[in-house]
């Protein structure tokens, strides 16, 4: 046996015996009558599920699933916005051995028809804004189920949409099928951009979501006193992972609010008496604009980077950190009880191996910046694989297993580690990846355009935002810039669609006349308001 799969062995034989469920049914037998989820909707009243009255709800849900012909292994699509439906629905397929396919709400049509034909869906869960884009997205699945509500607010489902109700599938009574457990088997698939057109479907088993629960706990030093307020969107890792999970693990509270919300951020926060939360830097931005009360019980914020402003303005320790869907959790981050220089985003975590190295492949030194790399046990610390693309697979990793995350960071003079930038194609909006392929694949497809290149325009809040220069494909198209715009709306989430049309006579080229994006970055001014 060769030192990486011995490695790889006993990463996997520390997840035996271990999945959701029995993670989730051990504090249901230790504290029955605590919290697990308080619900605080923007309207209404709250809502609280103990871990037992949690635990029975997806015991009814997955036997409904069950019933209506969900099987082990197969794929449920959950498209909905926070909301106590998602848990219940993420955890109902964990228990009956389904596949939880959680997207983001933000998609068009496009998306979701390409999601659901991806990911072999056989049903959906949804909220009644979603009704009609998901069911004419995935015409063959077994049912459809809608929620009598978007994220709190009371909805109906559009007529002639043929639908269970999903409070329905709350009244069985007869216990969910049993299974064995089985740490390996596959959990939950999320869609993240990368540099092709299409988004890649992350596959993780209930090892990674083990081990992602276990790691995320221990990097922040949580306890079972602890509670969290969840503003970011669940079908996305960071709340999934970073919030959720590692809530689960030490038997803490988890306080779920519909979406992030500036104003109402600190009146749930002291409500609830809430001791950590995981921002990005747009929300933080927010909440800094306001009076901080003295009466919060905020300990930690998870702040993507180390931030000094934060520490001083609130009174908490800042986590700075880097991690993506591919690794579940952080492979570098701070430590909460040691010092951190502002704006770096830590070390090397235990769990990973971490290598930065510089284009001649040698690892960089202090002072110098490379590309990260990051090697760990497929199926257990890193994904298990990109579904359907073995060509993705086969390009991610080397024949040492490294796994190339397309990132550069740079090396402090004391060995702490910053982001510095993204060698893959890729722009940063808010909180979502955007690949500038995919938007480009889709301007291209208008047959209006010869060449175009999206680039990120920095952005006072949100990073930066998509704009696109670009050569006509014949002169004299009357309103392209209007027109391309319409056709990024219609085939791309929002927060995909170019901001700005520039049309030029030609670009600016590489060697290797490759377009020079960075001088059309440097063309552009950065939006201030």
């Amino acid at each position: 046996m060769t030192l990486l799969s011995s490695i790889d062995h006993a990463k996997q034989f520390m997840e035996v015996g271990r999945d959701i469920p029995t993670l989730l049914a051990s504090w249901v037998s230790r504290t029955p009558d605590k919290p697990f989820l308080i619900w605080e909707p923007f309207s209404g009243e709250s809502k609280t599920w103990t871990y037992q009255t949690f635990s029975d709800d997806i015991n009814s849900l997955a036997s409904s699933l069950s019933k209506r012909g969900v099987k082990q292994g197969d794929a449920v699509l959950i498209h909905m916005e926070n909301s106590p439906e998602f848990l219940l629905s993420w955890f109902s397929c964990a228990l009956l051995g389904a596949i939880a396919v959680s997207t983001n709400t933000r998609s068009v049509a496009r998306d979701m028809t390409y999601f659901s034909d991806h990911a072999e869906v056989v049903c959906a869960l949804t909220q009644p804004q979603f009704a009609t884009l998901v069911s004419e997205s995935a015409p063959n699945l077994l049912f459809l189920a809608v929620t009598d509500n978007n994220a709190g607010e009371q909805a109906t489902t559009p007529a002639g949409i043929e639908h269970i109700p999903f409070s329905e599938l709350l009244q069985e009574t007869d216990p969910c099928p049993t299974r064995e457990v089985s740490p390996m088997a596959d959990l939950g698939i999320q869609f993240t951009s990368g540099t092709t057109s299409r988004p890649k479907a992350v596959l993780w088993t209930h090892a990674n979501a083990i081990w992602g629960a276990h790691m995320n706990a221990m990097h922040f030093r949580l306890r079972q006193t602890d509670t969290t307020l969840i503003v970011l969107p669940l079908f996305h890792t960071n709340a999934q992972s970073y919030s959720m999970l590692a809530s689960l693990w030490v038997g803490g509270t988890i306080v779920l609010q519909p979406k992030f919300s500036a104003s109402r951020f600190w009146d749930v926060s002291v409500r609830n008496q809430c001791t950590w939360v995981s921002l990005i830097p747009f929300c933080v931005k927010a909440i800094l604009r306001q009076a901080v009360p003295d009466t919060h019980a905020y300990q930690m914020w998870i702040t993507a980077v180390q931030l000094d402003s934060v520490e001083k303005a609130v009174g908490v320790r800042t986590v700075g950190l880097w991690g993506m869907t591919e690794t579940i959790t952080h492979g570098i981050v701070t430590d909460p009880h040691q010092p951190s220089p502002n704006m770096s985003i830590g070390r090397a975590s235990p769990g990973y191996d971490i290598a930065v190295r510089n284009e001649k492949g040698d690892l960089i030194l202090p002072g110098e910046r490379g590309r990260l790399y990051i090697r760990g046990t497929r199926g257990v610390s890193l994904f298990k694989e990109y579904y359907k693309n073995a060509e993705a697979n086969a390009s991610s990793f080397d024949e040492g297993g490294w796994f190339d995350t397309g990132d550069l960071v740079r090396m402090g003079e004391a060995g702490e580690l910053y982001f510095s930038d993204r060698d893959k194609d890729m722009l940063k909006v808010g909180a979502e990846n955007v690949a500038a392929s995919e938007v480009e694949a889709v301007i291209m497809e208008t047959g209006l355009v010869g060449e175009c290149a999206v680039v990120g325009q920095q952005h006072f809040m949100l990073d930066e935002v998509p704009v696109v220069f670009l050569i006509p494909r014949e002169p004299g198209i009357e309103n392209i810039e209007s027109k391309i715009i319409d056709a990024c709306r219609k085939n791309l989430p929002d927060f995909k669609v170019v901001r700005s049309v520039f049309i030029v006579d030609d670009f600016p080229r590489s060697t290797l006349e490759k377009i020079a994006k960075k001088e059309l970055r440097d063309r552009l001014e950065k939006i201030t308001e």
